[in-house]
């Protein structure tokens, strides 16, 4: 059975999570996890417990933006 890579990611486009930054990224980023699934997170750092909004996913990991 073919599987579409875009669907293996275990979030989606333009939702929005609950998580908790565990760490930074070589740009400085925040790094959060869902699923085992990177998301990086600008603007947070280690331990953060934040909302945020997804903005683009590809196929190993996603960018996130905070949630006011």
């Amino acid at each position: 059975m073919f599987r579409d890579d875009s669907q293996s990611a275990p979030l989606e486009e333009g939702e929005v999570y609950d998580v908790t930054i565990q760490d930074i990224a070589r740009q400085g980023d925040g790094i959060a996890r869902i699923e085992g699934f990177v998301i990086f997170v600008p603007g947070t750092k280690v331990g953060d417990e934040v909302r945020i909004k997804i903005e683009r996913v590809l196929p190993k990991y996603a960018f996130a933006s905070l949630v006011e």
